[in-house]
């Protein structure tokens, strides 16, 4: 979708959300017209949909009731534990991906979800030895677009209010 303005789900997002996936939008077409000289990771593009991102699944799961308002507001509840499909058994009370699928009677939405979490925005923000993690601007701009897509099919399927 070339206008998220447009997006049934816009006026859902909070402004801080919006301006992140527009500055994403905005660095992707800048890096395009006016490459950064020696650039070869693109990952600070898709940071500040990771942001919007984030934030869009929070308020999505307090709207739910997935998670207190508590753990909404506060800085400990951790999207990438609680959303993680092979959540260890031990901890299963605190996932996020099993109420979804009860929810939304398969796994297709909290599959993409997680996709969407765990490729633009934890293998970017995290290093690990044996892992490059550099993206290119055309993998910048699939994450981004990545994160657009499961926020669209979240809203869809999970009939949220306005």
């Amino acid at each position: 979708m070339d206008d998220l303005t447009r997006a049934p789900w816009w006026e859902y997002l909070e402004e801080g959300q919006r301006d992140g996936l527009v500055t994403s939008r905005a660095l992707l077409r800048r890096e395009r017209e006016y490459p950064t000289p020696n650039t070869h990771d693109f990952s600070f593009v898709v940071f500040p949909a990771s942001k919007a991102y984030e934030g869009f699944l929070k308020k999505l799961f307090y709207e739910l009731r997935f998670i207190t308002q508590q753990e909404y507001e506060g800085d400990r509840f951790r999207i990438g534990r609680a959303l993680n499909p092979a959540l260890e058994k031990d901890l299963r009370h605190e996932s996020i991906y099993d109420k979804l699928a009860s929810f939304c009677q398969d796994n297709a939405l909290p599959d993409q979800l997680w996709q969407a979490w765990k490729h633009s925005r934890n293998l970017l923000f995290h290093w690990w030895p044996a892992h490059k993690n550099v993206v290119t601007i055309e993998e910048a701009q699939e994450r981004v677009q990545m994160i657009i897509d499961a926020i669209d099919a979240a809203f869809a399927e999970c009939k949220v209010k306005r």
